[in-house]
């Protein structure tokens, strides 16, 4: 079990964490050496430390200048699972190994901020959980059917890795077997847990969501398969429900488009999807022999458009399904903006009723109170949309609700004839619940709230939620164009897939310098100035003449001009990531 509750001591040499309760142990941390040991507790802490209160160690993240503490500091109660709290992460700390940055240069010290700036954009992108003594990572079906050996493994050691965020950043604690009571692991997602109450029945309602932190990263430059068949933006959803000691779980995935393509930012509000020139039928059959195995039979529900730009990836997506000739999986394309067109969204019934009888043969797990297991999960929705955020969960939410319909109905908490949508108050939970779902994943993916959420909250779609779908999508248009480089920095560094150089910025080059020819910062200035000018024409009262209209002409041409050459070389001026240079990566794969 990991310690719960930890006091952190920091002295000029050492941290010391010393867990409270009835334990005779001090974890040391050598700030000179950097070497970490378990001792007993024999009175090492001096009266002169500082101390705090801490909910755990997240890890260490090694940077410019050196290793860094990373650990929690504010915890709130989501609720509890099987009977197990689980805790979303409010406040983390990261506090230096070195006392000083005085051997650092002064370009070293900026390199730095930087980095520890991106340490506390993923910190503070929401939402972060953990438990002690519940493995969240795993599904409950997945938890069943594990060995007694399992059960005693650490939670670390037993976690599904591709859901846990600081795999990475423990890597120094995992290397001591005998500092496992520290070893926290931390995923990534959404979590809610709902006490619920219908017809006299008392029941726990439970949503989870996993990030998957292999191939992780923002809206554009995160998109489609990597070689080893890991799919961008994968999440695993379970819905849970807990009653009178009887348990019941539905699993679904998404995950970007199972083939090899990229949407890099270049200053257009939609940029084009473009295939690349790689073996999509071996990328496409790893990624699925991977799912097969974790999850049983697919079933693929692709929503993205059937005309313009996404009909590219549609059409590849439904050859690469038909070439795989895999009878294990399923392809259903539905085109969900021309037949929801109009804002028919009734019309997602239709989908519906194409699948009902797959989710019918699906299935779902329950355990019942006795430890018997009468029904189990086999195979699963995986859902896509172009961004597997707004149309995903729309479907997602309808999915699961068909689901539970069957799951309360088994374990008695519907009445024959009762539907879960003529629920008043469950159906607020529900809808409502599934949308702050929806706006959560979106933020940590998009950097925005999610679309089209008015139909998951209401059922219905109106002109206020089309209005707040404006704003999101302009937000989202700025933070992908001028953001989003930094963005996926800070995923890649948190999670290792880029390691700093402590000599960065002295013997090494350092990535983060800024290296920009000077026609980038003079172009905006100059359509800016240019546009400054053709208001300050109308502003300023005057005679309208010939000289005038030529001052009018020639500054509005000059906007057009700037503009048209900005747009020209859209990317360069995009804020792209630059500890990976996914430009190249475009051009080798094209």
């Amino acid at each position: 079990m990991v310690h719960e509750n930890l006091i952190l001591y920091i002295t000029p040499e050492k941290f010391l964490v010393e867990p409270v309760g009835n334990y005779d142990e001090l974890l040391i941390i050598d700030r000179t050496s950097r070497e970490i040991s378990l001792q007993r507790n024999q009175g090492q802490i001096p009266p002169s430390a500082t101390s705090q209160s801490i909910c755990g160690v997240m890890g260490t993240i090694y940077l410019i200048g050196g290793p860094y503490l990373i650990v929690i500091t504010k915890k709130a109660n989501v609720g509890a699972i099987n009977g197990q709290s689980i805790w979303r992460i409010e406040d983390t700390d990261v506090i230096p190994y070195a006392r000083t940055m005085l051997h650092l240069t002064d370009e070293q010290v900026q390199y730095n901020k930087n980095y520890i700036s991106m340490v506390y954009a993923v910190l503070k992108t929401p939402h972060f959980y953990f438990s002690y003594t519940y493995d969240i990572s795993h599904s409950l079906q997945r938890l069943h059917n594990t060995s007694p050996d399992f059960v005693q493994m650490p939670l670390f050691q037993r976690a599904d890795q591709k859901f846990i965020w600081n795999s990475h950043i423990m890597r120094d604690f995992l290397a001591q077997q005998e500092l496992q009571n520290y070893w926290l692991p931390v995923v990534h997602g959404f979590i809610a847990i709902k006490q619920c109450l219908l017809n006299q029945k008392s029941f726990s309602w439970i949503l989870i969501s996993r990030r998957s932190c292999l191939r992780a990263g923002t809206r554009l430059f995160m998109r489609g398969l990597d070689a080893e068949g890991q799919a961008a933006n994968f999440v695993e959803t379970e819905q849970i429900v807990e009653c009178d000691g009887s348990k019941s779980s539905f699993v679904q995935t998404r995950g970007s488009i199972p083939l090899f393509w990229n949407q890099l930012p270049n200053l257009k509000y939609k940029p084009r999807p473009a295939l690349n020139n790689y073996n999509h039928l071996d990328g496409f059959q790893r990624h699925f022999d991977n799912q097969i195995f974790n999850y049983g039979p697919q079933i693929i529900v692709n929503l993205i458009d059937h005309k313009g730009a996404e009909n590219t990836l549609e059409k590849a997506l439904a050859e690469t399904v038909s070439s795989s000739g895999n009878s294990n999986i399923k392809y259903e394309s539905f085109d969900f903006h021309h037949e929801c067109r109009k804002m028919r969204w009734d019309k997602l019934s239709i989908l519906i009723d194409r699948v009902r009888q797959d989710l019918l043969d699906m299935g779902y797990f329950m355990m019942l109170r006795d430890g018997s297991v009468p029904i189990v999960q086999e195979g699963v929705f995986r859902t896509n949309c172009i961004d597997c955020l707004d149309r995903t969960n729309v479907v997602q939410s309808l999915l699961a609700r068909e689901s539970l319909q069957l799951q309360m109905q088994r374990l008695g908490i519907l009445n024959q004839g009762q539907k879960v949508g003529n629920q008043p108050h469950f159906e607020y939970i529900y809808k409502n619940t599934w949308a702050d779902h929806a706006d959560i994943i979106s933020i940590q993916y998009a950097g925005t709230g999610a679309l089209k959420t008015d139909f998951t909250r209401t059922g219905k779609r109106g002109k206020q939620g089309l209005m707040k779908d404006g704003v999101n999508s302009v937000v989202r248009y700025f933070k992908n164009n001028f953001s989003d480089g930094f963005r996926q920095d800070s995923i890649d560094l948190f999670l290792g897939n880029y390691q700093v150089d402590e000599s960065e910025g002295v013997t090494k080059p350092c990535p983060l310098r800024e290296q920009k020819d000077l026609k980038y910062s003079a172009l905006p200035i100059i359509m800016l100035l240019a546009i400054a000018m053709c208001f300050l024409s109308f502003l300023i009262p005057s005679i309208l003449n010939y000289e005038t209209l030529l001052f009018v002409m020639f500054w509005f041409g000059m906007v057009l001009a700037t503009f048209i050459v900005i747009m020209y070389y859209g990317t360069e001026f995009v804020d792209y990531p630059k500890l990976q240079d996914v430009r190249s990566i475009r051009m080798k794969h094209e």
